[in-house]
């Protein structure tokens, strides 16, 4: 499980934001909000997740849930579904990042639940360096692969392809986690946004 987390959160770093997804799951922070709110009748907890554009279809959905549970076990397992996907589909376009409908529960990515950790812990130091020490270790492999196949780089043509191969991995890599470091997150997003984060 170590392992496969800081090959997440290395992952995590290096590729575009967007790649990986937490918020389209059954037991992902969104659903989480919208299950308490239906709970207790309060659409408030899940108003967060939007646009104040979009308050308003949230509103409405969240009423229509209501009056539908009350209808019986089965028109209330549809409904409350129903009234995820809604929530979800438009905190995802609020991102510009594509829904693709709900995710099993269970099939969160373990970055994403060291990183929500994190914040119920109220520590992130744990989670910073497994990161940094994952990272620094990505590029020390890369870099002396690159490096090695660079000095038989003129053997042959082969030779030559296989540097080249290996510095683009080199240099891909270096180039997505300085990407990465300059993302705009929700924190720094647009006020009243969600622009800039996928997840």
């Amino acid at each position: 499980m170590r392992t496969k987390l800081l090959t997440l959160l290395g992952a995590a770093l290096a590729l575009a934001p967007g790649a990986f997804s937490h918020c389209d799951t059954l037991d992902g922070p969104v659903v989480a909000d919208a299950r308490a709110a239906l709970e207790k009748g309060d659409v408030t907890a899940v108003l967060k997740w939007v646009r104040a554009d979009d308050e308003a279809a949230i509103r409405e959905a969240f009423a229509t849930t209501l009056k539908v549970r009350a209808l019986g076990a089965e028109a209330r397992g549809l409904a409350d579904m129903r009234f995820f996907e809604t929530l979800v589909r438009i905190h995802r376009e609020s991102e510009g990042a594509p829904y693709t409908g709900l995710k099993p529960a269970g099939t969160i990515d373990p970055a994403f639940v060291a990183a929500d950790r994190a914040l119920e812990t109220g520590s992130v130091d744990k989670l910073a360096e497994e990161i940094a020490k994952h990272v620094a270790e990505g590029v020390k492999a890369r870099f002396a692969h690159a490096r090695e196949a660079r000095l038989h780089a003129d053997e042959s043509v082969e030779a030559g392809r296989a540097y080249v191969a290996a510095y683009v991995r080199y240099i891909h890599y270096v180039e997505a986690l300085h990407a990465a470091g300059k993302h705009e997150g929700h924190g720094e997003a647009e006020e009243g946004g969600h622009e800039g984060h996928h997840d």
